[in-house]
């Protein structure tokens, strides 16, 4: 998964209406140009990668480092292809808030309209509420889904790629983090399914589900649910009955003392969790009282015995409380440790000149600017306009001053 950074501040206020419109207005030359010279295909590629993504909403004017970058980068392309969906063979769905919503509703219509197939269009909705549910579920780094877009295209101009771009935010930490998919690299959508996650920061307190080295726990889960109600009772009991003695156990050893004797059974049973390289635990936060909702999803869950961790996610009312006890149950008594490591990492853009952390690619950089650069110059737009943007994308002629500008980006 490519992996990479941008400072996304939580804006208070709003996007006045004459760069809205602006923005719309340059969107629209830059969709059909970029759509015309590379196609639908490579438009939808594009938008999954976060450094694309980013300097397209530079393009346009907005800030590059503010969290609604995402939300009016996507409101305006939105509008600015309205009634030309078809011709340019991309279309968007979903958006902010209430609208993030109804995503899978209007994938829907949108499935009606063009006349695609049942199973198709199901597909579409499906991924779109999968990636919701993934990044809302599975990876747990304290970020609230507040945001959620859906792109994809349809033949005859374009082959039927889709991907999502949603964002969440941490209000906390006064800062938010963009989650995105790519249909070619999300043929699993339970195991690192992202094209990439942009953070300010990363988390040391991350449960992520989502990651390979997680696929023990994912089985786990699975089997738990398939063996039934009362058998996976008796387990959520045995960790109600510690739960306290765990957040104990882990206080004594953070001031250095030793741990209580326990019986032979609870400490088979605890897994020897006191030699663990983690002082934080998520199982000591976590509230073992009886939750008459989660007893209700669980029922429901080992009723119906999905045969795969996918399928269990998938199912209506599953959330991050119950991936979490399954996950919990999975880890303290049979072993099945998770990752907690934080998908989101540091990176630049294309590297940096000082090859941290990693050589510049002047290959990939390049490419990004010549592409923004060409469309830009195909615009109908004036020249005085257009020699301003240019001037954004480059403002500078060294190399080493635009591996720099493309660092913040």
């Amino acid at each position: 998964m490519h992996r990479g950074v941008a400072t996304f501040t939580l804006d208070t206020g709003t996007c006045p209406k004459w760069l809205f419109e602006r923005m719309v207005k340059l969107g629209r030359e830059m969709v059909r140009v970029l759509v015309e010279e590379y196609g639908p295909d490579e438009f939808i590629r594009r938008i999954s990668d976060p450094v694309w993504f980013q300097s397209l909403g530079t393009v346009l004017a907005f800030d590059w480092n503010a969290s609604g970058l995402t939300t009016i980068l996507t409101a305006a392309l939105k509008e600015a292809i309205r009634h030309e969906e078809r011709n340019l063979g991309i279309f968007i769905c979903g958006g902010k808030g209430k609208t993030s919503r109804k995503t899978p509703e209007e994938i829907e219509r949108w499935g009606q309209w063009l006349g695609l197939p049942d199973g198709q269009t199901h597909n579409l909705a499906y991924n779109s509420r999968m990636a919701a549910k993934v990044d809302s579920s599975l990876v747990q780094d304290g970020f609230q889904l507040y945001h959620h877009a859906f792109f994809f295209s349809h033949p005859p101009t374009g082959g039927g790629a889709w991907a999502v771009v949603q964002q969440g935010m941490n209000q906390s930490m006064g800062s938010a983090r963009r989650y995105h998919w790519y249909s070619e690299s999300a043929d699993d959508m339970v195991c690192e399914p992202h094209a990439a996650i942009s953070s300010q920061s990363v988390g040391d307190r991350v449960l992520n589900l989502v990651s390979r080295t997680s696929g023990d726990t994912r089985e786990r889960s699975t089997e738990l649910v398939g063996a039934g109600y009362q058998p996976l009772m008796k387990e959520i009991t045995i960790l109600r009955k510690h739960a306290s003695h765990l957040s104990k156990m882990l206080a004594i050893k953070e001031q250095g003392g030793a741990c209580p004797e326990r019986s032979r059974g609870e400490q088979l049973t605890l897994l020897k969790l006191e030699d663990t390289e983690f002082s934080y635990h998520p199982v000591v936060a976590e509230d073992f009282s009886r939750s008459a909702y989660l007893e209700k999803i669980l029922a429901r869950v080992t009723e119906e015995k999905p045969q795969s961790y996918e399928k269990l996610v998938a199912t209506q009312g599953v959330g991050p409380k119950t991936v979490r006890a399954l996950a919990l149950v999975a880890e303290i008594v049979y072993g099945a440790k998770p990752s907690y490591e934080d998908p989101a990492r540091y990176s630049f853009a294309h590297g940096g000149k000082d090859a941290t952390p990693y050589p510049v690619d002047r290959k990939t950089y390049d490419q990004t600017i010549s592409m923004l650069q060409h469309a830009v110059a195909r615009t109908h737009i004036s020249p005085i306009e257009k020699e301003k943007i240019i001037r954004r994308i480059a403002p500078k002629s060294s190399q080493d001053n635009m591996t720099d500008f493309y660092t913040a980006l």
